[in-house]
């Protein structure tokens, strides 16, 4: 894919962001674009690609968001980026795609050089038709029922720590100063702490603004055998 981005505009700057999403996990790679992309300037094109289904009639797709342009599958990948005001189009126009496409290679063959034609000053009009309802994955959002806010473990660091999709601000709306026990599996905390030396085993909002859970000096995943979409709930007391 680089080569390929590369010999079409040698130009740019090319930052690998991670190679270490889960095989086949749309939903963790949903979670990891919204996270990093605000973290670059403006202007800059990410292409995500967490693909099971490549080479089916899933369409490989393009759109900008906030300044920043989005390559990949339309497989729900995007979710959490899509608003009113993203309109995103199909890449369809062979001028910008590789002259033989591979059917397990997509992001060779139509992602990279898709790149590096938009880098080039090509509009994402010019790739193809409007998507009129990209897929949206479901269930990536916490809910609240009950007045108990439920979430789910939505991936792991390398460190073992549990990651969920439960922001800062979710759990600030929602306990509004009142006091909250947070459970997962048989653990319960009634305390947000500040980083990870503050307990064997913590709750805190982490780097991506979210509430993870972490077990000092080690690694909680496989102490505990977390998995993802493993129950988190929030009671307001």
């Amino acid at each position: 894919m680089k080569g390929v981005i590369l010999s079409t505009n040698p130009d740019v700057r090319i930052v690998d962001i991670t190679h270490e999403v889960d095989p086949q996990d749309v939903r963790e790679g949903a979670f990891l674009v919204e996270e990093y992309y605000r973290y670059f300037e403006k202007g800059t094109i990410h292409i995500a690609v967490v693909d099971p289904t490549v080479g089916s009639d899933r369409k490989p797709i393009v759109f900008s968001k906030d300044g920043y342009f989005f390559i990949g599958p339309d497989n729900g990948l995007f979710t959490l980026l899509y608003d009113d005001n993203v309109r995103a189009y199909a890449i369809e126009n062979r001028r910008f795609m590789l002259k033989e496409i591979s059917a397990t290679f997509h992001g060779r063959d139509i992602f990279a050089p898709a790149a590096a034609y938009l880098s080039s000053g090509v509009h994402p009009s010019m790739f193809g038709s409007v998507v009129q309802d990209p897929v949206r994955l479901p269930g990536l959002l916490p809910t609240v029922k009950d007045n108990v806010l439920h979430g789910e473990v939505a991936r792991f660091d390398r460190f073992g720590n549990a990651i969920t999709n439960i922001s800062g601000v979710i759990i600030q709306d929602f306990a509004d100063g009142r006091p909250i026990t947070i459970t997962l599996r048989d653990m319960s905390f009634s305390t947000i702490h500040k980083s990870y030396y503050e307990g064997e085993v913590v709750s805190l909002i982490g780097s991506a603004g979210c509430l993870e859970f972490g077990l000092f000096m080690g690694n909680l995943r496989e102490k505990m055998g977390l998995k993802k979409g493993d129950l988190v709930t929030i009671t307001i007391l």
